[in-house]
């Protein structure tokens, strides 16, 4: 029995309770949220513990110790439970006996990478919008940290049953494109940059490439220069846009969805009003726009938003807020419950705005959107990119440190911390480096498989009972809890929490191979208990492959 599985029993039976008290069952809603378990401090003292008692007595009418000795007796009927102790002024104190706690490992094997799913937020569609920078240079190290937790997260919401859309907003329309395309073109024809020309030896590149591609372009300029910006511009851009998916998939980041900020300024093919037209009515007929200073604008101030928004200026030029807002109702259209954006440390003044578009498009402001800051990462070693000038690139960060040591420690810090980062440790292959410390243990799993298999030894026999060792049942413990935490992280959209588990799961296990061998010394005979010993590696070497996926990182079975 997992402590998830036991926190909802414990919800049911503190249910039942109330409800044989006479109490209204409206009055009090239990879950398993408010039941979590905690492992003792002191191993004397069990194997879970729990406060319900003591958080719940007064809500129910009675003291902590009388209802914990009554939820006592109801948890000692449950299948496993060897036995409740009452400590303090209600504290209560769970051990569970060996088979049912040594069972953990059986079915960990058993269910193998589904191990740790859960439907916590089944049903759920949610749309993840990160990364999306603009397509008009290649992505660098700001863009890694949204990067890494973008994914992270996504795979965590899907491991807890909810249906996920990674989105990436290509901001392709605008006066930065416009840029863009004017620096190209120069590069193209042999032209000294404009001034406001985007920096670095990668323009120089995509002219060449360019050129190569539309070998006539010089002609065209000479001719028609607007014309020749045009097809110069369009055409770098899809070549920019490329190069920043295949970096993204180095990066072990997938995207189902990347959506042009043009589409939403297209008419229809019979010359309907595009998206962006079309949401300022639908807003208006939420009764939330009116006219002012020859402009339209929006009350989002109605929605906590520190100021009312202009949709579209008196020359008729939308803002980035009228983009902004028929893009949320464009992923409203496409059915999402939720809506993620992860955006960047300076962009603070959005969070007011974007759960202002969401109130005035009627959505649940609660519910339908969450806005997630990140803050910087600092990067010490990390050099800037020869190729594009002033930056340091994702593609030399991964040809440096690999995608696994980014991946993983840009992922184990909350992401509204900032974050400062030793090249050299984070490449570094010693137990100092979580990622490593973690992944050797993985890799320490498959070298007592290969070795027990090389002494005969299988899974023949699964005898529970004989886990008895502090550290066998340290490890059982800690393999119990991975669920919750899985549950929790989805739930939090925090992929850190993964990491950190991880750590210690490996922490555990290193500690349970120096005192739990596999295979007999010497000569001594292969018991049931090494048999059984292999179930709980496998066991330990299954969750740690688990939680690497969910950070996107690799499981080596060697190191």
């Amino acid at each position: 029995m997992t402590p998830l599985e036991l926190a909802q029993a414990l919800a049911q039976i503190l249910a039942a309770n109330f409800a044989a008290r006479g109490g209204d069952a409206a009055e009090i809603v239990v879950t398993e949220q408010d039941t979590q378990l905690e492992r003792p401090k002191s191993r004397e003292h069990g194997d879970w513990a729990s406060n319900v008692a003591m958080k719940f007595a007064k809500r129910i009418g009675t003291n902590p110790r009388e209802l914990a000795q009554e939820l006592a007796a109801e948890i000692e009927k449950i299948d496993g439970v060897a036995k409740v102790d009452i400590a303090g002024p209600g504290f209560m104190n769970i051990t569970l006996d060996a088979a049912s706690a040594g069972e953990t490992a059986r079915r960990v094997v058993e269910q193998g990478a589904a191990y740790g799913r859960n439907d916590s937020l089944a049903g759920q569609r949610i749309n993840l919008e990160f990364v999306s920078a603009n397509p008009t240079g290649p992505l660098h190290m700001g863009h890694t940290r949204w990067a890494a937790l973008g994914d992270s997260t996504a795979r965590v919401l899907r491991a807890a049953g909810a249906e996920v859309t990674n989105e990436y907003y290509i901001n392709d329309a605008g006066a930065q494109m416009n840029k863009f395309g004017r620096s190209v073109l120069a590069a193209v024809l042999n032209e000294d940059a404009p001034e406001d020309a985007y920096p670095g030896e990668y323009i120089q590149v995509l002219g060449a490439k360019v050129r190569e591609q539309l070998p006539n372009i010089a002609e065209l300029a000479a001719s028609d220069r607007d014309a020749a910006l045009e097809q110069v511009q369009e055409l770098a851009y899809q070549l920019q846009l490329a190069e920043i998916k295949d970096s993204l998939e180095r990066f072990n980041v997938h995207f189902d969805v990347f959506f042009s900020e043009r589409t939403l300024h297209a008419k229809g093919a019979n010359g309907e009003p595009s998206p962006i037209e079309l949401a300022v009515d639908r807003l208006r007929d939420q009764g939330h726009v009116f006219e002012e200073d020859d402009a339209i604008w929006v009350r989002t101030t109605a929605f906590g938003d520190d100021k009312d928004r202009v949709f579209t200026r008196g020359n008729g030029i939308y803002t980035y807020f009228a983009a902004d807002a028929a893009y949320y109702l464009d992923k409203m259209d496409r059915g999402f419950t939720e809506k993620i954006y992860l955006l960047g440390a300076d962009h603070h003044g959005y969070i007011g705005r974007l759960t202002a578009i969401a109130g005035a498009a009627g959505d649940d402001v609660e519910k339908s959107i969450t806005v997630l800051i990140g803050q910087l990462v600092n990067l010490n070693g990390a050099r800037l990119s020869k190729r594009a000038g002033n930056i340091i690139e994702l593609d030399d960060l991964l040809e440096w440190l690999g995608a696994d040591a980014l991946r993983y420690w840009l992922a184990r810090y909350p992401a509204d911390s900032p974050l400062a980062l030793d090249g050299e440790k984070v490449r570094s292959r010693t137990n100092d480096n979580p990622v490593f410390y973690v992944q050797y243990a993985h890799a320490r799993t498959c070298a007592v498989d290969r070795n027990a298999a090389a002494a005969g030894i299988t899974r023949e026999v699964f005898a529970p009972e004989l886990l008895t060792h502090e550290t066998e049942t340290d490890l059982l413990g800690k393999l119990q809890q991975y669920p919750g935490i899985v549950a929790g992280a989805a739930e939090l959209r925090e992929p850190h929490r993964i990491a950190r588990f991880l750590e210690e799961l490996a922490a555990v296990y290193h500690r349970w191979y120096d005192n739990c061998r596999v295979i007999p010394l010497g000569e001594e005979p292969v018991e049931d208990v090494h048999r059984t010993r292999l179930w709980l590696n496998d066991a330990a070497g299954q969750v740690l492959r688990n939680g690497l996926d969910l950070l996107g990182v690799s499981a080596p079975e060697r190191l």
